[in-house]
């Protein structure tokens, strides 16, 4: 059984699309589902994702299915005594990864944004995904708390940095030139 804590629809700025995600207590821990429709290089997508956290918002689980460019995308992750599974097999390389970020929603910085301290910095490695493939790589992200609801953004890999707007739930509301929150 589970309790939704809280809800969010976002639009794309980059291209056509729209992501919905709901928070929901789960068990032990928290559940994030969401609904990511949009459209790439590739064509139309059409993801739903499940990411499962302990009550210390690390990630124990994520799943992905849909459609991307026409493909069929059923992609799992697991995390088992301190290794990452995808789809079943051991990624050694995300040994020291916490999180799990999908390259295609915000929702995904929900995690570290709920463990960032009230003042100063979160740094974490995430295991990267990026469709089609799917293609999973660590990725190191910086988070530092600044004033009006912003969150300093970095990461060295990719070179981009931001500053994202984000809701009392952690939700990011705005992520400049990528997704804003769609008020219902």
């Amino acid at each position: 059984m589970s309790e939704t804590l809280a809800t969010i629809h976002w639009r794309a700025l980059d291209r056509d699309g729209e992501d919905k995600c709901r928070l929901a207590r789960h068990e032990d821990g928290y559940m994030l589902v969401g609904h990511a429709r949009f459209r790439d290089g590739t064509g139309w997508a059409a993801l739903d994702y499940v990411v499962r956290c302990g009550p210390d918002w690390l990630t124990r689980s994520a799943d992905v299915t849909g459609t991307v460019g026409g493909q069929e995308v059923r992609t799992q992750l697991t995390r088992q005594n301190g290794a990452w599974l995808l789809n079943g097999d051991v990624q050694p390389e995300l040994a020291d990864c916490t999180d799990v970020d999908f390259a295609f929603t915000p929702a995904t910085n929900l995690m570290p944004l709920r463990r960032l301290p009230e003042v100063g910095r979160l740094s974490v490695c995430a295991a990267w995904l990026r469709l089609p493939g799917p293609r999973l790589d660590p990725l190191d992200q910086s988070y530092i708390r600044e004033r009006g609801g912003l969150v300093g953004y970095e990461s060295p890999q990719t070179g981009h940095s931001t500053q994202i707007t984000v809701d009392p739930q952690g939700f990011p509301t705005l992520y400049p030139g990528l997704w804003q929150r769609v008020d219902l």
